[in-house]
């Protein structure tokens, strides 16, 4: 078998395949073998139907065909496996020639046209510069710290006043349509300014006292009427709010390791500015893959757009969800898509090209820190992406993460006032003593991937 690439796009090409006879042989053998079971002849069992007898019932065409039909994606496969294409979307297949069917010589020439991944040339990226926002942690944010670990042993306390930003309230919601109630519940809770229910809730609940009442336009987010605008009664039964433990030496003793508030202040101060490195860390990845897009172009094939948005709106829409499929959506989704595959691109080729691996620690890891994130047994996680065939992606994602983290680490970071930002902690690997010299590049290739937070925006695929 030969074949050969034409490249058509950037990202499109042709492939010409030439199978000559004695390679489609085989083909037409299994081929007799299955017209042969499916056919009665009197006189022969079934699946022993001679050749010369099927060619004179059905004819040598019908089976010169069923050959071909069997043997299309093997001959097809094997020239993706010759040519060394990375295919990305369905092949789209023309036959130009076909061998006679009365003649035992002569040769199948099919052609395929597929979007394949684009390769990329990748600049020199070692020193990209990139700014982040100072990590000085203040006062301020060692009291927001405290106040939110008092938050957690606080309890509520009923109040005899209207209603007012953070308190907790006990509401009953009846909504209507044109007059009809179409939903409701009662002894509901909802923290005011959390926004998580209905849209105009906040607005109409502000001000309110146990046993008042108010009414407010909305537009419906679940249930059969999701959509739909709606007037909304809402009655509020209580009003409490959060009582916070006093911040003394008991408090700590209570919520902490620490046997006085000034240790426990202390502690917190140091999480803050640790958290704030963190931060400057996350900063800097998003601005170095960010530069990096702006450095390296990728052509987006039409195909890996179209299908995202074709399997994006058949969710929404499979949820009820059909009245999000805008204009302004779809643009929103072309963009990230289109983003999402650059990522991929770039960060697999600096992959490659710095011969990052994954040992399988790395990829545990990364499984528990997903389960996580989903709420879900780390085990049992384990086994849906298994048997779904989803664990060759995960590597795929931990392998990208490293490569960013390699850019990273050569990366020139400096803070809004000038100041050199030291990332290292960031980027080197959990567990790893802190590089010599200019050893950051084999920290990098280490058996631990960097260390990130769970919630940061990297956590999310390419």
């Amino acid at each position: 078998m030969k074949s050969a690439v034409e490249n058509l796009t950037a990202t499109r090409v042709k492939l010409n395949v030439e199978v000559p006879f004695e390679e489609l042989k085989p083909s037409i053998d299994a081929a007799y073998k299955t017209v042969a079971s499916q056919i009665q002849v009197p006189g022969f069992r079934k699946g022993k139907v001679p050749s010369k007898l099927i060619d004179q019932r059905v004819g040598r065409g019908y089976v010169l065909e069923t050959a071909i039909n069997d043997g299309l994606n093997g001959w097809y496969q094997a020239a993706v496996q010759e040519t060394g294409v990375r295919p990305l979307s369905r092949p789209e297949v023309e036959i130009t020639e076909v061998p006679d069917p009365s003649s035992t010589d002569g040769e199948l020439k099919f052609q395929v046209e597929i979007d394949v991944r684009p390769e990329v040339e990748l600049p020199d990226y070692a020193g990209i510069k990139v700014e982040v926002a100072a990590a000085e942690s203040s006062d301020a944010d060692v009291d927001k710290a405290l106040d939110e670990l008092r938050g957690r042993f606080g309890t509520l306390k009923s109040v005899d006043r209207p209603a007012a930003d953070g308190d907790f309230l006990t509401i009953d919601i009846t909504a209507t349509i044109d007059g009809a109630e179409i939903d409701s519940a009662t002894g509901l809770s909802y923290q005011v300014g959390a926004g998580t229910m209905l849209e105009g809730l906040d607005e109409a609940v502000t001000g309110l006292s146990a046993d008042e009442e108010a009414i407010f336009d909305t537009t419906l987010v679940g249930g059969d009427h999701a959509g739909e605008a709606a007037q909304v009664k809402v009655a509020v039964k209580t009003v409490k709010e959060r009582e916070l433990p006093e911040a003394n030496d008991d408090f700590a003793q209570l919520a902490s390791e620490f046997d006085t508030l000034a240790e426990l202040r202390e502690d917190l101060a140091k999480q803050a500015a640790e958290s704030k490195v963190v931060g400057q860390g996350v900063e800097a990845r998003d601005k170095v893959l960010d530069k990096l897009v702006e450095l390296i172009e990728v052509p987006v094939p039409d195909s890996v757009v179209e299908e995202q948005l074709e399997a994006h709106f058949s969710q929404e829409n499979a949820h009820g969800e059909g009245e999000h499929d805008t204009e302004e959506h779809r643009a929103e989704v072309k963009a990230n898509t289109a983003r999402a595959f650059q990522n991929e691109i770039i960060l697999d080729a600096i992959a490659d090209k710095e011969e990052v691996s994954v040992s399988q620690n790395e990829l545990i890891d990364y499984i528990v820190s997903t389960a996580s994130q989903y709420g879900m047994d780390p085990n049992q996680f384990a086994q849906i992406i298994d048997q779904s065939g989803q664990v060759p992606m995960m590597v795929s994602e931990v392998r990208r993460r490293k490569a960013l983290a390699v850019v990273l680490g050569q990366a020139e970071v400096v803070d809004s006032e000038g100041n050199k930002v030291d990332l290292s902690d960031f980027v080197r690997p959990a567990g790893e003593e802190a590089p010599a010299g200019e050893a950051a590049e084999e920290a990098a290739e280490a058996e631990e991937a960097a260390v990130v937070p769970s919630d940061d925006p990297a956590a999310v695929k390419f």
